[in-house]
């Protein structure tokens, strides 16, 4: 039976660089630094974000940018914030789909390595109790 999601990896060329990123935007914790080891495929750092397990490897980057992401919650009044946070990295944020109102906002930018991460203020519930009263 399925538990829940055990962890999530990203390949990255430089992971001091994706170190930053993901202590500076996520306020990650780091739990773990391979160093020259490798107890796996490549050197790899573990870190946690709020409870969610996150390893980052040593690897070759994305060949192209995809819609595919990964996206962790934050509240509306925390959105600004984290968009200047963003920006301040020099990351490349993409414009959002089209919203209808009620479902909440979405930051969406891109690492180094072409993976896309969103920061998203609503919940599941809130989107489709919007979507139940359809299109205004």
């Amino acid at each position: 039976m399925i538990e829940g999601i055990s962890h999530v990896t990203f390949i990255v060329q430089d992971l001091d660089r994706m170190e930053k990123l993901l202590t500076t935007v996520f306020d990650a914790q780091k739990v773990y630094d391979s160093g020259d080891g490798t107890f796996s495929i490549s050197r790899e750092k573990f870190f946690m974000i709020a409870d969610v397990w996150v390893a980052i490897m040593e690897g070759d980057p994305l060949p192209v940018q995809t819609y595919n992401h990964l996206a962790f919650k934050i509240s509306n009044d925390e959105y600004d914030d984290y968009l200047a946070c963003i920006q301040s990295l020099g990351l490349e944020v993409r414009e959002g789909r089209s919203r209808i109102e009620g479902e909440g906002r979405s930051i969406y930018f891109y690492d180094y390595d072409n993976h896309m991460f969103e920061l998203h203020t609503g919940t599941l519930r809130e989107r489709l109790e919007r979507y139940e009263k359809g299109q205004v």
